[in-house]
This record gives structure tokens, sequence and C-alpha cells, in this order.
């Protein structure tokens, strides 16, 4: 979470409310937050959680907050959990008051993720993969930080993302292509920031080309319409690297303003009908850092 997401409250003002109520009537009753079909879904409890705190609406003990714990405390080590539902483990855990977690089972978990390696040093939502991807090393990173775990191998990691750079100046989730992704891009930028390796200078002016006219940014140089996932991590990671994009500011705003919903919440893209609090997360983020 960057700090500017705080300022995604200044920026919505009386609305703040609003997405805070949306993003509680995800609760469920027995701890943990529910997906768009009403289920308790670890993936999207994160978001949840990330985005209150965003809000500094953080819930006092007790209550709900509790049974969230209990939940996540139900959940061990994680070891029923793929790696992308670990990591999304770990990150609940990094919501919590610090004590909430005992140092064993954050060792444990960081167990469970780091057997995701991959041959090249980097990590994949596949165990025993040959490579790694952008998504894998990012999530692994995260995960690490979060657990206060060491991170082994780290240049190894920094090489698996540089050997994910497509012909086009971009990263992809796979070597050799001839086209990035966003998603790919901002994930490997903001891996080699938190690795402390230097970011290639064509990334920044890839993500930049992916900013549509109407304002938003596409999820690939073939993508006809922005969304909101591609938004928010591009805005993240070019701030990360002091990219220039400020001058299109109100029309990024304007476009976020496109997805906000009566209710509170945000819609993923023009095409989307239903907004979740995957979404309503990267629109705080999004809008934090176009509030700065």
């Amino acid at each position: 979470m960057c700090s500017s997401d705080l300022l995604a409250r200044r920026s919505l003002g009386d609305a703040a409310d609003l997405v805070v109520s949306f993003l509680r009537s995800s609760a469920c009753a027995d701890g943990g937050f529910a997906n768009r079909g009403g289920r308790r879904d670890l993936y999207y409890t994160p978001f949840a959680l990330d985005g209150l705190i965003a809000l500094d609406a953080v819930e006092p003990a007790g209550g709900h907050a509790e049974a969230t714990r209990a939940w996540l405390d139900s959940l061990g080590d994680g070891g029923g959990l793929d790696f992308v539902h670990r990591c999304c483990l770990a990150r609940c855990w990094a919501a919590q008051p610090p004590e909430s977690c005992p140092p064993e089972r954050r060792e444990a978990i960081a167990r469970g993720i780091a057997a995701h390696r991959a041959a090249d040093g980097g990590f994949s939502s596949r165990a025993a993969a040959d490579r790694g991807t952008a998504y894998g090393c990012f999530l692994a990173v995260n995960a690490h930080d979060d657990l206060k775990q060491p991170l082994a191998d780290r240049e190894r990691i920094a090489r698996c993302i540089e050997s994910l750079r497509s012909d086009d100046g971009g990263f992809s989730n796979e070597p050799g292509r001839p086209a990035g992704s966003t998603t790919a891009t901002a994930a490997a930028i903001a891996t080699l920031r938190s690795l402390d390796r230097t970011v290639p200078a064509e990334a920044a002016a890839w993500l930049l080309a992916r900013r549509h006219p109407a304002g938003g940014f596409t999820a690939a140089p073939d993508a006809p319409i922005p969304d909101l996932l591609s938004t928010a991590v591009a805005l993240h990671a070019l701030d990360a690297i002091d990219a220039p994009w400020r001058e299109h500011r109100e029309e990024i705003l304007d476009f976020l303003d496109t997805l906000w919903t009566a209710a509170g919440g945000f819609h993923g893209s023009w095409a989307d009908d239903e907004p979740d609090s995957e979404y309503t997360f990267y629109g705080l983020v999004a809008l934090g850092h176009a509030t700065v």
C-alpha cells in the first residue's frame, strides 16, 4: 500500500463514507469478505481490508475483525492453498495487528510460497516450473515483505524479471514475447524496485504509451478500451520511477469518475456492470496517485 492511497479519502470527500459502507457490505458474518457471488473468498478479502486501511476505516478489536482473525487462524500455514491464495493469506495477516500471527506461522507460510521457486530463480503459480513469471515474482516478493521474512536469491529473481522483457520494450509473463502487457510491466517495475535494481527506461515509455486518449490505461497495445486494474498499476509503477504523466491527471480523474457508482464501489471497466471490493481497491489506488 503506498502512502498516497490515503489521499483517496481527501479526494472522495463525503463520498469516502460510501466506499467504506460498500466495502463493509461484503463482510461475512463468520469473518473475511465475499466475492461477487456472495461467498467468502480469500482472494477478495485482502482487497477489502486494504481498502478500509486506505480510508482509515479499520474496525476496532472484536466483532467482524476478530471473526476474520479466527478464520485466518483456521487456515494455518496455508497448506491447502495454491500459490496465489497463500500470498493472499500473507497479505491478510499483514493487515492485522502484528502480534496476531506468530513468527513460526509466518515462517511456515513463507516456506510454502518458496516452494514455488522456478528453476530460473523466479516464482510461478505452478510448482516446479522452469521459468518464473512477473506476476509470480511480484506476489512472492511482496508476500515475504508482508510476512517480514528474508528473501533468498534476490539476484536470481531480478535476472528472471529481466528475462521477461518483450520485444516492444515492455514486460510479459513469458520470455520472448513480441508485446508486453501493462500488468506484467507494472509488476516487473515494482519488483525490480523492491530488489533495488535499475528499471529499464524503455519500460516507462512503454507504460506511458498505454494511456488512452479518453483517460486511463489499456491492458496491452491492442486493447480497445482502458480498464481500472491497468490504470491503477500503471500509475503506481510510473510514480515509483518518477515518470512524467501528471499533465494527463484531469483526464485520468475523469476516467475514474466514469467507473464510480453511487453505491460507493468502482467498476473494472466500461464493459463491467458490477462493482466489487477488488476494483474498488484499485479505484482507491488510482485515485490516491492522481490526487497527489
